[in-house]
């Protein structure tokens, strides 16, 4: 089966990872050992170019697309999503975070339809989640991060995940390091001194 790995960035981003083998786990460095690339496998296809991204949709099923989705705000996502969600052959496998108010959000939440680059798309594709892939720190080392620095920082503005959460870990921040710390809410304007 076809494996179009579809994100620029994560294109880019890999041929960086493949030249720092030094720092990979013990499992991976043993894999690599045995000859195993494992940046590289049997039908897998890096789209780089805007063009092969878009002949993607006539590959013939089934496939696997796996694209940066930015919670399906932008890039090629989008496009995938609008072809592919109508059909309730397909599976859209989100697997981050989706923020409230995005796309990937509402996608998520159930809806049966959604407006993508002008039109509304019916979603009849099966729409699974797995939680626990996250591009970023969990909360816990987020408080270790600031801890490592929190002598030099002035203030910490939290500005990601549920407002909720938000609140919480910059009442950590405070409560166990003394760091001055804030939740901004939605439409809070904040200018910084830089100087």
């Amino acid at each position: 089966m076809p494996i179009f790995f579809d994100s620029p960035l994560a294109i880019r981003l890999t041929k960086i990872y493949r030249q720092y083998g030094q720092y990979f786990n013990a499992f991976a460095r043993g894999q690599l050992g045995d000859g195993d690339d494992i940046f590289n496998f049997p039908g897998l296809k890096s789209t780089l170019l805007t063009e092969e991204s878009k002949e993607i949709v006539r590959e013939t099923n089934p496939k696997i697309v796996i694209a940066g989705s930015g919670m399906s705000n932008g890039g090629r996502i989008l496009h995938h999503e609008a072809h592919f969600l109508p059909d309730p052959n397909n599976t859209l496998l989100l697997t981050g975070y989706q923020s409230q108010g995005t796309l990937g959000r509402v996608i998520q939440d159930g809806a049966r339809s959604v407006h993508i680059n002008g039109q509304d798309i019916p979603v009849k594709a099966k729409v699974v989640f797995i939680d626990g892939y996250s591009g970023h720190k969990d909360s816990d080392h987020l408080v270790e991060f600031v801890e490592q620095t929190a002598d030099t920082l002035k203030k910490v503005y939290v500005a990601m995940g549920e407002p909720k959460s938000s609140l919480f870990l910059s009442q950590r921040l405070r409560d166990y390091l003394g760091v001055m710390a804030y939740a901004p809410s939605h439409g809070d304007v904040i200018k910084l001194d830089c100087n």
